[in-house]
């Protein structure tokens, strides 16, 4: 599990971004003015694996909500089955990115197209924890707002500073999309503990020639596929991957990943492509 690693969260947008615009959405500029009036978030019950919040913790709320377009479905023929609508990719509720505020940070104010130190541990709901920068020990960086990243991650900063500590609930429309990845099951939701440790305005300089130690990758010619957005607006995943369905159905080309994750390549991806 642990050998998804950072390389789990990049991916290579421009072909995305040249055909589809992003939504407008409502960030939390400040955690504790923005989430004051708002409604605690439904989510699914999390294991007893994933570590609890501090009891002083607000509920988890909404750090912006879509409303995707809304698609019904007039008639269905009776020669089809009972599962039409989800073969269609009809999705009719909203998605909402959710976040709780663990600890408020003193330091720089994150902003767009900054970049950010990041410390993280990924869970899935069930309690796995598929990936850690803190067991690693190196903080993972990040072009913010760059669509390098899953879209979770590349707008679920907002109002946080150095030194804070946020919970994002990513949901799999904004993560890796209603298909398997790798070790990630089909519609995934994505729970992060994340802080940030550094903000600039110019990318670190590494010793190596990656941002993060190698890790295992599936065998394949090609970069493995990740990642699903509104048709509207589509997030970015990890280093040399494409995209994944968009949640309303459509399904933009791209590679395959080998059926054996078990078997890792020769050298691990880069961490961004041009």
């Amino acid at each position: 599990m642990m050998k998804l690693t950072s390389a789990l969260l990049f991916a290579t947008a421009s072909s995305l971004l040249a055909q589809t615009t992003r939504p407008a959405v409502h960030h939390a500029a400040s955690a504790s003015n923005s989430t004051a009036a708002q409604a605690c978030a439904k989510l699914p019950q999390l294991s007893s694996k994933i570590p609890a919040l501090p009891a002083d913790a607000s509920c988890p709320k909404p750090l912006y909500t879509l409303e995707p377009p809304t698609v019904k479905l007039a008639y269905a023929s009776p020669l089809e089955g009972p599962d039409l609508r989800e073969q269609l990719g009809i999705e009719s509720s909203s998605i909402s990115l959710d976040f709780v505020d663990i600890k408020t940070g003193t330091g720089e104010l994150v902003a767009p197209h900054k970049f950010l130190s990041i410390h993280y541990t990924g869970y899935l709901v069930d309690g796995t924890k598929f990936d850690s920068s803190v067991d690693r020990g190196e903080p993972l960086d990040i072009a913010y707002g760059a669509h390098k990243v899953i879209l979770g991650w590349d707008t679920g900063f907002g109002g946080m500073r150095v030194g804070g500590k946020r919970r994002l609930f990513v949901p799999y429309q904004l993560a890796y999309g209603p298909s398997q990845y790798q070790t990630i099951p089909p519609k995934s939701m994505l729970i992060f503990d994340v802080e940030v440790v550094k903000v600039s305005d110019t990318a670190p300089v590494h010793k190596d020639t990656h941002a993060a130690p190698p890790v295992s990758q599936p065998s394949t010619s090609q970069p493995p596929a990740a990642s699903a957005v509104p048709q509207s607006s589509r997030p970015t995943t990890i280093p040399g991957a494409g995209t994944s369905p968009a949640p309303d159905g459509t399904k933009p080309a791209q590679p395959t990943p080998s059926t054996d994750p078990t078997k890792p390549t020769a050298a691990p991806p880069p961490l961004s492509k041009p």
